[in-house]
């Protein structure tokens, strides 16, 4: 009879031994309700009418404090004093399978567990999972294909610590640019530019902060001074450092140096005496603004570029020196340039109708004049930490650009939890998080 009871198999105690297989020895045809022991798995299983299913508590394990591949119906006590390492889940796992790991010395704060979901997913993602908080216990459950092993309790000393994931995400982070100086100002130099990718963590808020432009210079030759620099934007922690403001003739007979900052300022341009050098950049952020001259054109340095240095200021139609350019990013899905210098100003013995050019990516025009009064500085351009145009004779400085924050993460990935209204694109498979002010992204 097909459900006939082997009594060879039932010991003289009166317990029965089951039937025991791999996975792969599964019976082809099971009944439902069917049991027996996986070795492979090693636990219990049977045939819920669809699916095998395991069955019956989890086995303690010894303690590990080195990678291991993981099988279902066990609990891991895992230790990470010496070292960080990996638990790989199954490969084959089936619905309901059931795997422990506990933080046995206390120490995933100090050396993070790894959870690898070996080519499957854990909540619907295929990266791994990391437990980053001391004394974890997390009992995880494999659902199917689509989801894959998700938590099923958790505790933690840190609330909110299960299975979060990490992945790869990129950013563009521009600092505020610097001020031209006005009255014979140089330009501002651009904000620091940083461009690159993080490894972010599910559930981690990261701080975003947007610095602002530096200011324009006044309104009045009275009140002009050197540039004012711009302000720093900071994120995943990383700082982008404002651009360095230009240097300008102070009405006092006093002549200044640009600034340094994520890129310099350029010097002004003096009516006599020394000769007035840009500002230094920032290694890996921007370049050094240029050098004002003295005659005949008294013009101002152009401020350094994410790419290049600010121009010294020449004799010529267009005395003041040109900013430096800045860098072209398409992580938004299209090339967009970010962090130009600002231009110097032209003031003298010149002809034309503008001082220098700024550099591209926002950088400000500087002003011009072949006698009194000059022309304004041209302020940068928003939201590019471009530098602002150098004020000329009797002129100010115009306004450096405000910076920016851009992050580009995998759709797949992105959790839709931010503050600060940031502006919300999609290119490709990619999901678009773009600042233009300070606020905040949960991954």
């Amino acid at each position: 009879m097909t459900n006939a009871i082997n009594l060879a198999a039932i010991g003289s105690n009166g317990s029965a031994a089951m039937p025991n297989w791999t996975t792969g020895t599964r019976p082809a045809s099971p009944r439902t309700g069917q049991q027996g022991f996986n070795t492979t798995l090693n636990t219990m299983e049977f045939y819920n009418g669809s699916a095998w299913a395991t069955a019956g508590g989890l086995t303690m394990q010894s303690v590990q404090s080195t990678g291991f591949t993981a099988v279902a119906g066990n609990i891991y006590p895992c230790n990470t004093t010496s070292s960080a390492f990996t638990v790989t889940l199954p490969a084959s796992p089936i619905a309901g399978n059931q795997i422990a790991i506990v933080d046995y010395a206390g120490k995933f704060s100090t050396n993070n567990l790894t959870v690898n979901p070996n080519s499957l997913k854990i909540n619907g993602a295929t990266s791994n999972a990391i437990l980053t908080n001391k004394y974890t216990s997390v009992l995880i459950v494999y659902v199917d294909a689509t989801q894959g092993w998700t938590t099923l309790s958790s505790s933690a000393a840190t609330p909110g610590n299960s299975l979060p994931q990490q992945y790869t995400a990129s950013y563009l982070i521009v600092a505020g640019g610097g001020s031209g100086g006005g009255d014979l100002g140089g330009g501002g130099g651009a904000g620091g530019l940083l461009t690159s990718t993080t490894t972010l963590t599910n559930s981690t808020v990261y701080t975003i902060v947007v610095g602002a432009g530096g200011a324009q210079t006044g309104t009045t030759r009275s009140s002009n001074t050197k540039g004012n620099s711009g302000t720093d934007s900071t994120a995943f922690s990383l700082t982008a450092i404002g651009g360095g403001g230009g240097g300008a003739y102070a009405n006092s007979g006093t002549y200044s140096a640009g600034v340094s900052g994520g890129s310099g300022g350029g010097g002004a341009g003096a009516e006599s005496g020394a000769t007035y050098t840009g500002g230094s950049g920032t290694s890996g952020q921007g370049n050094a603004g240029g050098t004002g001259i003295i005659t005949p054109q008294y013009s101002g340095g152009g401020g350094g570029g994410a790419t290049a240095v600010g121009a010294n200021a020449v004799s010529g139609a267009t005395g003041g020196g040109a900013g430096g350019a800045g860098t072209a990013s398409s992580i938004t899905g299209s090339s967009v340039t970010y962090a130009g210098g600002g231009g110097g100003s032209t003031y003298g013995n010149a002809t034309g109708t503008a001082g220098g050019a700024g550099g591209a990516g926002g950088g400000g025009n500087g002003g011009f004049s072949s006698s009194s009064p000059g022309t304004n500085g041209i302020a940068a351009t928003v939201n590019t930490g471009g530098g602002g145009g150098g004020g000329s004779n009797t002129g100010y400085g115009g306004a450096g650009g405000s910076g920016v924050v851009i992050i580009s993460v995998p759709t797949a990935n992105y959790s839709s939890t931010t503050t600060g209204s940031p502006t919300i694109t999609t290119s490709g498979s990619n999901t678009i998080i773009k600042f233009t002010a300070s606020g905040s992204y949960t991954a």
